[in-house]
Formats: structure tokens, sequence, C-alpha cells
């Protein structure tokens, strides 16, 4: 009985190191996982953090920590708007004024958590199956867009992108990455170059 509880236990630990790609479960033996984390800068000049996560050689998992909400920010913003709601009460003597602009400030503050604020954007790229970009939200929400590998033709840094027109073909969509967090080029170095080493890798397989 204890053996079989033990065995059961190491299972579940096995099962508890899995990561879930597009559907699919990826279980990573013990011991692969490495994790290393550095601050870098964003282009408006905030700290940011870039945590990198190596399950195997050919997977690996970079998190973006964006800036977080600025409460002086925030404060100004909700005492604008109060305050001009307190300027029509004045004149207007109606009440109502002051009710709708709590309530659409709550509202707002809502919706700016759910629908726009990330506080963290993830890739995790197997260089068997795919890439996976992640965006969580303040509110606790995550957006998951999956692109299969057979579908990337390359990970590339550039200011700006211009389409040949004519072999539009080669091309048929661009996905930006870290739109966000908007890493300065020292982070997005570092998030390319392991990329294209599991690119190469696979080319290679």
């Amino acid at each position: 009985m204890e053996d079989a509880r033990v065995g059961t236990d190491r299972r579940e630990k096995r099962l508890s190191r899995s990561r879930h790609l597009g559907g699919r479960f990826l279980l990573l033996p013990p011991g692969l996982e490495m994790a290393e984390e550095e601050g870098y800068l964003a282009v408006s000049g905030e700290r940011i953090t870039l945590q990198r996560r190596q399950h195997s050689a050919s997977c690996r998992e970079f998190l973006v920590r964006c800036p977080r909400l600025q409460l002086r920010s925030l404060s100004a913003v909700t005492c604008s708007v109060w305050l001009v709601a307190y300027g029509l009460f004045v004149l207007s003597q109606n009440s109502m004024v002051l009710s709708a602009a709590i309530f659409i400030t709550l509202i707002g503050l809502l919706a700016y958590l759910h629908f726009v604020k990330i506080d963290q954007e993830s890739l995790l790229i197997v260089g068997s199956l795919g890439i996976q970009m992640t965006s969580s939200y303040a509110s606790g929400k995550e957006s998951t867009t999956f692109i299969e590998m057979n579908q990337v033709k390359d990970v590339v840094i550039n200011e700006a992108i211009y389409m040949d027109p004519v072999e539009p073909h080669i091309v048929s969509e661009v996905v930006p990455l870290f739109q966000s967090s908007k890493p300065r080029l020292a982070c997005l170095v570092e998030v390319y170059k392991s990329c294209q080493e599991i690119l190469e890798q696979r080319k290679k397989s």
C-alpha cells in the first residue's frame, strides 16, 4: 500500500511539471528546467523583467513582466474625472452627475484592467511543435495565440517590415511580439538568439 502511494506521488509530481501548449501537454523530465531572470528597460524607459526558462534543448520560455500600474497616474485620472463632475454638479445642482462620475470611473477602471493593462507577456517556443504567445492581463484574464512551427518562416528583429510586391506569398502574415512591454534592443537580442538556436536545430533535424 505504501509503494502504491509513493508511485502515485511521483506521477503527480511529474504531471505538475508538464506545460500546456496549443491543446497539448508536454511532459518535462525532472532536472531539465532552468530559469534565469534579468532586468531591462522598456522603450518608455520603465523597468521590465525578462525571465528565461529552458525546459529542454528545444523548448524555451520567455516571460516579460510589464511595468506595473502607476497609482499616481490612476489617482490623477480619477481626481480629474471627479473634479469635472463636481463642477457640473455645482452648476446644475443635480446629484445624478456625481453618481454617474463614480459609476463611469469604476466601469472604466474594470475595463482597463480586463482589456488593456497587461502585466506579463510570455513566449514559449518548442522546436517540434510551434510557438505559443500568452498575454496575462491585470484582471487575471489570459489571451493565448499558437502558431505551428511549419508556419513559422523566421524570427527577426526589425524596426519596419516591407512586403515584396513581386512575391507576396512568401510572407502571408507578420506577428509582432511583446507589443505591451515593448522591450529595448538588449532584451530583444536575448530572445532572438535563443529562438534562432531552436530554429537552427529544427533545420538540421
